[in-house]
């Protein structure tokens, strides 16, 4: 019996233990400062960097004129909710011509916003649900207007 119960307080405690340690997850990609060395500045193209890098985690169409690979680390743990524990972000950025103007790393400590995209929809009637439109009007039909209408 006393086997049983030291067994079964080892096996709760290293439940416990194991619950409570961190789980990091990795998402994203960013290039390699080698592969980044590869570049050169004002001969490279578009089509020659994502050749050399790959695909960018995102790219400027129409404002924004470079290349944005994105990675970052999550750390989840327990019932806490996930937290970034590191961020990286590399810019290539380019002139009209398409040629490699600049490359920038940024990290999380530098706490540099870039706005990736902006889509902002303005809501027609101020944002009010039709359930909220349809119980609004109830407080206005008076016993007249019902008169009149018949």
């Amino acid at each position: 019996m006393i086997n049983l119960l030291k067994a079964t307080i080892l096996c709760f405690s290293m439940g416990v233990m194991v619950s409570c340690s961190a789980v990091y997850r990795n998402h994203g990609f960013t290039p390699l400062d080698a592969d980044l060395a590869k570049i050169v500045i004002g001969v490279d193209t578009r089509a020659s960097v994502e050749k050399t890098l790959g695909a960018p985690t995102t790219s400027g169409v129409k404002t924004i004129d470079g290349f944005y690979y994105i990675s970052s680390r999550w750390r989840y743990f327990g019932t806490k909710a996930p937290a970034p524990t590191d961020r990286e972000v590399v810019v290539v950025s380019f002139t009209t011509n398409n040629l490699v103007k600049n490359i920038s790393r940024y990290g999380l400590k530098d706490a540099k916003v870039i706005v990736l995209s902006r889509r902002v929809t303005e809501g027609g009637s101020g944002e009010i649900s039709l359930i909220r439109q349809l119980m609004g009007n109830f407080g206005r039909v008076s016993a007249e207007d019902m008169l009149l209408g018949v």
